[in-house]
């Protein structure tokens, strides 16, 4: 066999790749699987530089169906990625997330938790006195109450990672450091790839998982993606106060949100309009100081005493159209396979996705149908509705 002939070729060894590569090697140990991953150290992933959320609450039937399979795969995940003695640990935290309504949209957010309580999701609804019960630091003053979900939480992102590569490198699924930078083709079909070091693997079965980077990537085959890297920022607080106990990720209806992190400490993010879009990757404490704070405070006036410890930035892979993934095979290429613009929610969508696509690879009968998120809808211009993203 030609060392550089394979099965597939998976663009990307982050989340969404090396899950996808477990579940192809866990259908089938026999695959020729070729992970390319330009830098293992996974500095800039996207998934590495969250915060490691995982939510139930979600409007649109499929995005509630992924996140069930994904509290399965946490529930037993440390076991079934042991690797001879080495086990995971993703310190997985249930400590809930709060969705605070505003008025304008409380019909909106009745109608997702119907929903989601439809689908056997554990979801309720708080009014303001609630809220203030369970976290009297609060103040939801002008609000018309949350939703919260006791399942939902947050886990080590770098743990999860590298947990489903490890699983997947143990059962024949092949890491290399280099860079795609052409998707090969022919009469409409794929090839291979082309890499930066001048080799070519040959394939008829390419992923994209390139995250942040995908729409560069399907660029190369003339596959316009509506796919952009738009930079986000965490900030580390310290606070004079401290809660009585864990904070659950807790979502102001601007999009602020924030949780308790191991240490006594605080993580706090927003998206914004003015986020750039490109790779950079640089934080600005202005942004906390003089706006996210005095936000935060008048939700928790407690908080107006802190300190500012750190900070970081990294990028969602934003999908302009709607917001939601992007799967399957591209319609005008055979064997060009997509999974991208998560817009934020990839780490936690990575087990039922990494499954999906592999499903697709080997034309098996999907567990779950995500053909809503098929690559055609690009093509038509139909987004799809989803309320609450963050």
């Amino acid at each position: 066999m030609n060392k550089n002939s394979c099965d597939v070729v998976i663009v990307g060894g982050g989340v969404m790749g090396s899950a996808t590569a477990y579940y192809l090697m866990n259908h089938d140990d026999r695959l020729n699987i070729i992970v390319v991953e330009p830098d293992p150290t996974y500095s800039k992933a996207s998934s590495t530089l969250s915060v490691g959320n995982a939510r139930i609450q979600f409007s649109l039937r499929e995005n509630i169906q992924i996140s069930q399979y994904t509290f399965e795969v946490l529930k037993q995940f440390e076991e079934e990625m042991m690797v001879d003695d080495n086990r995971p640990n993703i310190s997985f935290r249930r400590e809930g997330n709060l969705f605070l309504i505003d008025r304008d949209n409380r019909s909106l957010a009745r109608e997702a938790i119907a929903l989601q309580k439809r689908l056997d999701c554990k979801v309720e609804w708080w009014s303001n006195q609630k809220i203030r019960e369970r976290y009297p630091l609060f103040e939801p003053k002008g609000l018309s109450g949350g939703s919260f979900g006791p399942l939902d939480g947050h886990f080590d992102a770098y743990a999860f990672l590298m947990g489903y590569k490890a699983k997947a490198r143990s059962l024949g699924a092949n890491y290399i450091k280099d860079q795609v930078v052409e998707i090969l083709t022919d009469s409409s079909k794929v090839t291979g790839v082309r890499l930066a070091s001048g080799e070519s693997l040959s394939t008829g079965l390419v992923v994209n998982c390139a995250g942040a980077w995908a729409a560069d990537v399907a660029r190369t085959a003339g596959v316009h993606l509506p796919v952009e890297p738009i930079k986000r920022q965490v900030f580390v607080l310290d606070t004079a106060i401290k809660p009585a106990g864990p904070l659950p990720l807790t979502v102001l209806p601007s999009g602020l949100y924030f949780r308790t992190e191991t240490g006594g400490l605080i993580l706090l993010g927003k998206s914004m309009p003015e986020d750039p879009v490109g790779f950079e990757f640089s934080w600005d404490d202005k942004r906390f100081t003089e706006v996210l704070w005095p936000e935060l405070a008048a939700f928790v006036p407690a908080f107006d005493t802190l300190k500012l410890i750190r900070g970081w930035a990294g990028l969602y892979a934003v999908n302009t159209l709607d917001g939601n993934a992007i799967l399957g095979e591209w319609p005008e290429i055979k064997g060009f396979y997509l999974a991208n613009g998560f817009s934020g929610h990839g780490l936690q969508q990575a087990p039922a996705v990494g499954r999906y696509m592999s499903e697709l690879l080997l034309d098996l009968s999907p567990k779950i149908d995500l053909s809503n998120f098929h690559a055609e809808r690009i093509l038509a211009k139909r987004p799809l509705s989803e309320s609450g993203l963050v």
